[in-house]
């Protein structure tokens, strides 16, 4: 899972991406009232199978973007595009987007987000190492596929849009960070100096934290988690809290424009830390909460209808969806953690 698989939709409902039993399908489970019990588990894209990856990013406008890869013919493999326009109704069909070589099998995971004229991009490694990305027109359709250059990029993009409304997206090779930046409106993004900073795989994550700025985070070889926006170093934030990717969201603590972390901890349970946003000298420290998880479990964090700060755990072997919401009361105090009932 890459990006927000955790969302609210237009309605404001809460809703949830994942896979089914089989792991070849994309399913999706959201609150049949703001608040109450959740759908059953509902295929995403139609009939077609994938392989068990899946991007996801919302785009202002509320629609969810789904990318994955999808067999073709043996060996080989395509990536393709589903929009989500309301989680209760159903989504587009998966729509072909081909391969950033032409063809082949996979190369790596995808990353998607969305620009402020509510244009999805497909982010994905290339045989060569390098980026490529795919972009939908203004007028309806996809751009052609694009190398974005780079060398040495691992496994590991991700990809966000920042307040400015364009887009940028990361990915870490073995000696350094790379950023690829879009400089206006349907501009294809463009590769800045590499920041000369080894990160752990699987660690990295983007968030727009002000009309200037996205903030990557990242866990160094120190395991140190890092804050880097670009335009000076990257600022130390507290030691990491496990060896997975900490995850990203801005919230509102008692008035105040916070970054909320959330990361699985080497003892297995939800931490969490909360700090100013772009103000790392502040300070944090992390708090655990919730049962102890298995290491493949995934965490997602968001804000409900009434701007409350949601939390979100899926673990892939029981399809066991947990959740638990900011108490109304000053601080970051939340609820217990309670299973995602069907009715």
């Amino acid at each position: 899972m890459n990006g927000d698989w955790l969302i609210r939709g237009r309605d404001g409902r809460l809703c949830v991406y994942g896979f089914g039993p089989h792991a070849d399908t994309v399913v999706c489970r959201v609150q049949r009232t703001r608040g109450g019990p959740w759908t059953a588990p509902r295929v995403v894209g139609g009939d077609q199978r994938v392989h068990p990856v899946l991007a996801v990013a919302q785009g202002a406008d509320g629609y969810a973007h789904l990318a994955s890869w999808r067999p073709t013919v043996p060996g080989e493999s395509g990536l393709v595009h589903s929009t989500h326009f309301q989680p209760h109704l159903a989504a587009l069909d998966w729509n072909p987007l081909g391969h950033p070589n032409k063809k082949g099998d996979r190369t790596g995971v995808p990353a998607v987000t969305v620009d402020a004229e509510g244009r999805a991009h497909v982010f994905v490694p290339n045989r060569g190492g390098g980026l490529s990305m795919r972009g939908q027109k203004e007028k309806g359709g996809w751009g052609p596929w694009r190398d974005l250059k780079g060398k040495g990029v691992r496994d590991e993009v991700v990809a966000v849009t920042g307040e400015s409304g364009r887009v940028v997206a990361y990915a870490a090779t073995g000696e350094a960070i790379l950023r690829w930046r879009q400089h206006g409106p349907g501009k294809v993004p463009e590769l800045d100096e590499p920041l000369p900073v080894r990160a752990r795989p699987g660690t990295l994550c983007a968030l727009a934290t002000s009309v200037e700025h996205t903030t990557l985070f990242f866990t160094d070889e120190d395991g140190e988690l890092c804050a880097w926006r670009g335009d000076e170093e990257p600022v130390r934030v507290l030691t990491a809290a496990g060896q997975g990717r900490t995850h990203a969201v801005r919230c509102d603590l008692d008035g105040h424009d916070c970054t909320l972390l959330a990361q699985r901890a080497d003892s297995g349970r939800v931490a969490f830390a909360a700090y100013p946003t772009e103000l790392e000298s502040a300070g944090a420290w992390w708090t655990e909460s919730g049962p102890a998880l298995p290491v493949d479990a995934r965490i997602a964090l968001g804000e409900d209808a009434d701007g409350r700060v949601v939390a979100a755990t899926f673990v892939p072997g029981t399809g066991e969806l947990r959740l638990t919401h900011r108490k109304d009361e000053p601080g970051l105090a939340l609820k217990a953690w309670e299973p995602a009932a069907s009715a």
